[in-house]
């Protein structure tokens, strides 16, 4: 098994860990505030992740040079909308029709990774996408059209785009350092984006919303488990990603639909609908196909 495959099954556990603590933090802050959440309180653990890295590899990270920076100012801008983007979505009473049109960004990456960086995709791997694509939408959209093309679906389709575009720019920043391995790469990746996401959302916050701020610190014992989640999400989701095509790796974290289907049908012994089946065969042979190409 390459190794991107379970750096890639931990991130999507690890997110959906964060999704679920942020969740809760919606409901009490504003979508910007929640969204700084998750950047500001992951910022310690990755820097202690940094030092841990350095000393335990024995030498120094590489130097993030412009290459690296500028990828990463774009991608850190556009991770920032997206979030940004899907917790409205949340907000708006639209879960499941927010994340189902957020998982449209395995296709837009495959598009933008085409354009940013001429990568392409197999045969196998396309109909792959594709059919995992099938399978997401079937098992998270509600089946009432009026939903399906209200508010919530256009912030989830943009929540797409900017995770589609953040996720090829963070691998080109990644690949654009000039030495080092994919873990050390990934962690000066990393460090980067969250010192320019914290210290750019916070002063847009402290500008245009001064009192999210006082919230964000209230909400500090929720918060610092998001920081944790988002950090150890963010850092296998770079490794992952350094290894190969974002891509890829964006479609086979789908898997993490599947964890949830599976605990509701097994375990809580929730209905399961004939087209959750469906949807639940469409993604898992969508990522057979993928990482068996």
């Amino acid at each position: 098994m390459e190794l991107w495959i379970p750096i890639t099954i931990f991130a999507a556990f690890c997110q959906n860990l964060r999704s679920a603590l942020q969740r809760r933090l919606a409901d009490t802050l504003s979508p910007e505030a929640a969204s700084y959440v998750r950047f500001c309180f992951a910022l310690p653990f990755v820097a202690l992740g940094a030092v841990a890295l350095a000393g335990w590899g024995g030498g120094a990270l590489p130097l993030a040079n412009r290459a690296c920076l500028a990828f990463a100012a774009v991608a850190s801008l556009f991770q920032v909308l997206a979030t940004v983007a899907l917790i409205h979505s949340f907000r708006l009473r639209n879960f499941a029709v927010g994340t189902a049109y957020s998982k449209t960004e395995t296709v837009q990456t495959a598009a933008f990774g085409f354009v940013v960086a001429g990568e392409g995709i197999s045969a196998l791997a396309g109909a792959g996408i594709a059919a995992s694509l099938a399978g997401v939408l079937l098992l998270s959209a509600p089946g009432r059209l009026r939903e399906m093309l209200g508010p919530g679906a256009w912030f989830g389709i943009a929540a797409g785009a900017g995770f589609a575009i953040s996720a090829v720019c963070f691998r080109e920043a990644s690949l654009a350092l000039p030495s080092g391995g994919f873990l050390a790469r990934a962690t000066v990746t990393l460090l980067v984006a969250a010192c320019m996401q914290t210290a750019g959302m916070g002063v847009w916050l402290a500008l245009r919303q001064p009192s999210a701020l006082k919230q964000v610190v209230c909400a500090w014992r929720t918060a610092i488990w998001v920081g944790l989640a988002g950090a150890a999400a963010s850092a296998a989701w770079f490794s992952a990603m350094t290894l190969e095509r974002a891509a890829y790796v964006r479609a086979l974290g789908q898997i993490e639909l599947l964890f949830a289907f599976a605990a509701a049908a097994f375990f809580l012994r929730e209905r399961v609908r004939r087209r959750e089946v469906v949807g639940a065969a469409l993604v898992a042979l969508g990522l057979i196909l993928l990482v068996a190409q």
